[in-house]
């Protein structure tokens, strides 16, 4: 009986420190994007496409907002650039896409 109560504790906090870094849906957050214009990551959008967190954190990111970002490095497959290759997702190398995470 103690070692089910302790396990599910452990459960809870995992999953209440797991939302907690969590951008949820509806929320954003914003990176600065150079002359291209600032990025702003919609966490609704990716959610909408039925992405969870896990899927992208901590495989392609960290859990905390990353910084320095760039461009070459998504177009190389990394960070944004594991599903946004242009076949899962648009591409970070598509300029005619640019304006979907660029905002001016």
């Amino acid at each position: 009986m103690r070692g089910t109560a302790i396990f599910l504790t452990v459960i809870v906090v995992l999953t209440l420190v797991d939302s907690a870094f969590a951008v949820p849906s509806g929320k954003t957050v914003e990176f600065a994007g150079g002359s291209a214009g600032k990025v702003i990551f919609d966490g609704k959008v990716h959610a909408e496409k039925g992405l969870k967190c896990n899927d992208c954190h901590t495989k392609s990111f960290p859990m905390k907002k990353e910084e320095g970002l760039k461009m070459a490095d998504m177009n190389s497959g990394k960070s944004c650039g594991t599903c946004h290759n242009g076949q899962k997702a648009f591409s970070t190398s598509d300029q005619a896409d640019c304006g979907k995470c660029h905002k001016k």
